[in-house]
């Protein structure tokens, strides 16, 4: 099985949906902490569920489970933080959270695929997040789109 991830920055509304379609996309996680806000143009959570539906015939799911506070988030991005602390202290939260038994594996059905804002999956969580579903709930292909 493979599960996908997209940061939406970066990306014109054409380039984000085009990659969706072609990866064949039928369920977008959102693991965003804020899906609101105006910075996130076409993906804020009214629009984008509207585009996906029409777009990609994709339904869309908004999980904070698997978004970080915002103070985890502000300690990285505002106060221009380390990535391999924020990466641990993400980590220690997914454990406390305990995501693994309060998220059903069958989320991952579909193809489904993790959304953020950033742009490449390097440094961000979404695909932390996948790894450590993987690491608990057995072996699944990550693809970053």
């Amino acid at each position: 099985m493979k599960v996908y991830t997209i940061g939406f920055s970066r990306k014109t509304a054409a380039e984000f949906f085009q990659a969706l379609r072609r990866a064949g996309i039928k369920r977008v996680v959102d693991v965003r902490l804020n899906n609101t806000s105006q910075l996130a143009g076409f993906t804020k959570r009214g629009d984008l569920t509207f585009f996906l539906k029409e777009l990609c015939n994709a339904e869309y799911t908004h999980e904070t489970l698997l978004a970080p506070t915002y103070d985890l988030l502000r300690l990285y991005k505002r106060e221009a933080g380390d990535w391999n602390e924020y990466e641990s202290r993400f980590l220690a939260l997914m454990a406390s959270r305990k995501i693994e038994e309060r998220l059903n594996p069958a989320l991952l059905d579909g193809p489904t695929v993790f959304l953020c804002s950033e742009p490449s999956a390097e440094h961000c969580h979404r695909r932390l997040v996948l790894e450590y579903l993987r690491d608990r709930w057995g072996p699944f292909e990550i693809v970053h789109l």
